[in-house]
């Protein structure tokens, strides 16, 4: 392949960003300086780049967040200090992208992940909890985007090729090597590995140390002798994480049944942090206070004793209030049966139960619906303002290749871009050569 390249390993979200920054930020610098303008490469072992995007958001891509807040991400410093590192340097790129004035602010954009987009024609709207979503309401919409903008930049795609090493450069100021698949060799003067979740210890070099990603953010196995009855019903509620005796997290928002467990974006949050051991309340009544829910179950009875002209059954107040699967479930853990009458002790009984009906927890559920892998590089090992690997000149990681991971909301993919983006700048840095702030790019 040659000098002046940079190699991408992964068309996934942090690759395709990476391959945009470093396409037009090598070729604005060389050409303002006189210099060859450096390839730049992205290698996927899929048929196709953006796979993982277009299954996002169940196929709509929230592609971010409203409010990216640093303290949200596991190993939240790094993740802090590269999200600042990269407002930076996407003001200063834009600046230098569209003239004089451009960085004083972005045009309908809250950050540098909206201005990225909004420049290159993405438009979307804000749903609940800051969720961002294309206006087009399809992953398609973004991934699109992204390509025009890597072909426009002139980054070249080579779908199939998957890597399975990257090799530190045999001299000072060398190549790096990139050993494939089916045993060919390929140079790089700059790789950014944005493998995603399949990043493994053989693909970087043993300088750089890495936690071997697993599975997380996705459905929680419980013991099933209740939740097994309630297969595929969804509720509005809440979740607690229990631990101890005491409660560990909470989670309020969408609930759904499996015959394993429990799945839906409450569970998901929540499985970042469960341990096998712990327990899952799941709260059927969010909006009342869980001291306030046995006089909650005694007003309904009195409302409806006048309305049926007799003292309500267990069954006649959970009628209504929750689906009949779910009542006959909590009926049989608050140990009642559906005809008796509703008094004080059933009350007294039911409350607890309907405010958090406690399952004990075995780990993750089905791992193929996890939305992210934890561990990766370890960020210790990667400076926070640039991307690189401080081991292993010219080596540079991005996304969730990196151990950094965040709650359902578009927060991962936020990270994603960003973390690429700049990247791909600083990859672009090192071929070409190092901006001065205020100045033209000169040569390195």
């Amino acid at each position: 392949m040659g000098t002046n390249v940079i190699a991408v390993v992964g068309g996934g979200a942090a690759g395709l960003a990476a391959a945009v920054a470093a396409a037009e930020a090598g070729a604005r610098t060389a050409r303002a300086a006189g210099a060859a303008v450096p390839r730049v490469v992205v290698y996927e072992a899929d048929e196709r780049v953006g796979r993982s995007i277009l299954a996002t958001g169940n196929g709509r891509c929230n592609f971010s967040n409203a409010d990216p807040d640093p303290a949200l991400y596991r190993n939240a410093a790094h993740a802090a200090a590269t999200l600042a590192a990269f407002e930076e340097r996407a003001r200063a790129e834009r600046a230098a992208a569209l003239g004089a004035g451009a960085d004083a602010a972005w045009p309908g954009a809250a950050n540098g992940v909206q201005a990225f987009f909004a420049d290159r024609g993405l438009a979307w709207r804000e749903e609940s909890e800051g969720r961002l979503y294309p206006l087009p309401n399809k992953a398609t919409a973004v991934l699109d985007v992204l390509r025009a903008a890597a072909a426009a930049a002139g980054a070249e795609e080579c779908c199939g090729t998957a890597v399975t090493a990257v090799e530190p450069a045999r001299r000072a100021g060398g190549p790096l090597t990139l050993r494939m698949a089916d045993g060919r060799l390929e140079r790089a003067d700059a790789v950014v590995v944005s493998a995603g979740g399949a990043v493994a210890r053989a693909l970087v070099p043993d300088a750089v140390p890495l936690r071997e990603p697993e599975p997380t953010l996705g459905p929680i196995a419980t013991e099933t002798r209740l939740v097994r009855q309630l297969d595929n019903i969804r509720v509005r509620g809440a979740l607690a994480l229990w631990r101890g005796g005491a409660p560990a997290a909470r989670e309020a928002g969408e609930v759904m049944f499996r015959k394993y467990g429990v799945s839906g974006i409450a569970a998901f949050n929540l499985s970042r942090m469960a341990r096998p051991g712990d327990e899952l309340a799941v709260d059927f009544l969010p909006a009342v206070g869980e001291d306030a829910a046995a006089a909650f179950l005694r007003e309904r009875a009195r409302a409806l004793a006048a309305t049926l002209g007799a003292a309500p059954t267990c069954e006649d107040a959970l009628r209504g209030l929750v689906l009949a699967p779910v009542a006959h479930v909590l009926l049989e853990a608050a140990g009642l049966r559906g005809d008796r009458v509703l008094d004080g002790p059933a009350a007294d009984a039911l409350a607890p139960v309907l405010k958090g009906l406690r399952l004990k927890v075995e780990g993750l559920g089905d791992v193929r619906q996890c939305q992210v892998r934890r561990g990766g590089v370890e960020v210790g090992a990667v400076d926070a303002a640039t991307g690189a690997c401080r081991a292993v000149p010219g080596l540079y990681v991005a996304g969730e290749a990196l151990d950094v991971d965040a709650p359902c909301g578009g927060y991962n993919l936020h990270w994603a871009w960003a973390s690429g983006l700049l990247a791909g700048w600083s990859a672009a840095d090192a071929v070409v050569g190092a901006p001065a702030r205020g100045e033209e790019r000169g040569r390195r």
